[in-house]
């Protein structure tokens, strides 16, 4: 993982807002996160592959394929993977690049679609990276969104196991489109152009939290007792949840809507925020690290993005 500069603590927000000291906490339940200054969201993935490179003591020379999964873009052409490839300096490697993306379920949909390619021979060795700069894309007058984004990148190399126990058992993605206006950015496509008078208005993070959150919470326990079904394996089963980070109520939410033990719930949003795509595999990397999970561990990975779209997998680390 990478983080931009130093964290951010939620009292500047309530210096900036001028509220009691303590209030950007309470009402967002963030603490402190990580703000860019002057790092790019390359430049952040970039630092993120190469701590990658450097805990799997393999060479950028051994991988075949960089995948950028990620929410919000550098710019708007080329696309994020390129971007990531010069910013690595790799000129002169001939890899595969592309991007995938399905806003906060871009690292989760990647991981699915990338292993399918690496288990078909397609890819040896391929690099998922998320990095998201959200914090320009919020409204700095209200805390609603902007109290509680935050940046940084997350990356995983993945390859074929090398034992019979590390598996992907099941993977669903679902998208619930009547949704699809609860949660977005307009501008930045041909809809809302920079031709388009008053554009620019359309440029800030827009979400509609009451539907948005009735609509998971209507269809996300049936979403995972299908998936679990298709895993061959039943929450008790599993050893760690590794949640998108979308809030900490959400987070709350989930973790009572599934009756899943509080102890094997990945949380870093008070120190994070939500990180848009690198979230999940943020709270992944300190899953797997914080303490050190031991592998044959099961894992439910599960979120929900603007789309309105519901992703999870069940692997075996």
């Amino acid at each position: 993982m990478a983080v931009p500069g130093l964290p951010i603590p939620s009292s500047d927000l309530d210096r900036q807002h001028g509220f009691e000291t303590g209030t950007t906490l309470r009402k967002t339940g963030v603490a402190s996160r990580y703000l860019t200054r002057d790092e790019t969201a390359s430049q952040l993935a970039a630092r993120a592959c190469g701590e990658a490179l450097a805990r799997s003591g393999i060479a950028w020379d051994e991988v075949d394929c960089l995948v950028a999964a990620s929410a919000t873009m550098d710019q708007a052409l080329p696309y994020n993977a390129a971007m990531i490839h010069a910013e690595l300096g790799l000129l002169q490697h001939r890899t595969a690049t592309f991007d995938i993306g399905a806003s906060c379920m871009s690292f989760l949909t990647a991981l699915d679609v990338c292993s399918t390619l690496v288990e078909a021979g397609r890819f040896r060795r391929v690099m998922i990276v998320s990095a998201d700069i959200s914090t320009f894309t919020t409204d700095r007058s209200e805390l609603k969104t902007n109290g509680i984004f935050g940046d940084g990148a997350a990356a995983c190399l993945i390859a074929p196991a090398e034992d019979a126990e590390s598996a992907v058992l099941a993977s669903a993605i679902t998208t619930f489109s009547e949704g699809v206006e609860f949660c977005q950015i307009k501008s930045g496509g041909s809809r809302f152009h920079r031709r388009v008078p008053g554009s620019n208005s359309e440029a800030l993070f827009e979400m509609n939290p009451g539907p948005l959150y009735a609509l998971i919470a209507r269809e996300l326990p049936g979403f995972v007792n299908r998936l679990l079904h298709r895993a061959g394996v039943t929450l008790a089963d599993i050893d760690l949840m590794v949640p998108h980070q979308a809030s900490h109520l959400a987070l709350k939410h989930v973790t009572r809507m599934l009756g899943i033990d509080p102890a094997k719930v990945v949380d870093i949003f008070p120190h994070h925020g939500n990180q848009v795509a690198a979230s999940l595999p943020t709270a992944l990397h300190h899953g797997l690290t914080d303490p050190p999970l031991p592998r044959g561990s099961k894992l439910l990975l599960l979120g929900s993005g603007a789309g309105v779209t519901l992703g999870g997998m069940v692997m075996i680390y």
